[in-house]
């Protein structure tokens, strides 16, 4: 048998949840200071952590499915077509390119 009881009582949770006054961007560090998101490095480098697409280890592969699926509605409302063998890079570039030419994802 077990020593562990069932009990009504409320149980906190293992992690503290986020109420209406928490910035879900900042957490507390061992040294009770707030860490957030987006704030400046350390180490003063503010470049982007984005690779440029021609870096990318992966770019040279085929574009996925949902770049695939998105670079075709895009297209279609900018009245263009493009190849469908595109890389993973050059997908990235023309959603990159076709966003502001339709107005998405500003």
């Amino acid at each position: 048998m077990s020593d562990i009881q069932n009990s009504d009582a409320a149980v906190e949770p293992a992690t503290p949840s986020i109420t209406q006054n928490d910035s879900p961007a900042e957490t507390s560090t061992a040294g009770g200071e707030a860490e957030t998101l987006g704030a400046p490095r350390p180490d003063g480098d503010d470049s982007s952590a984005a690779k440029d697409p021609e870096d990318w280890v992966t770019g040279d592969e085929p574009m996925t499915g949902p770049q695939k699926s998105y670079l075709d509605t895009l297209a279609r409302e900018a009245g263009e077509e493009l190849p469908a063998t595109l890389t993973k890079a050059e997908a990235s570039e023309h959603i990159d390119r076709l966003q502001k030419v339709t107005g998405r994802g500003q």
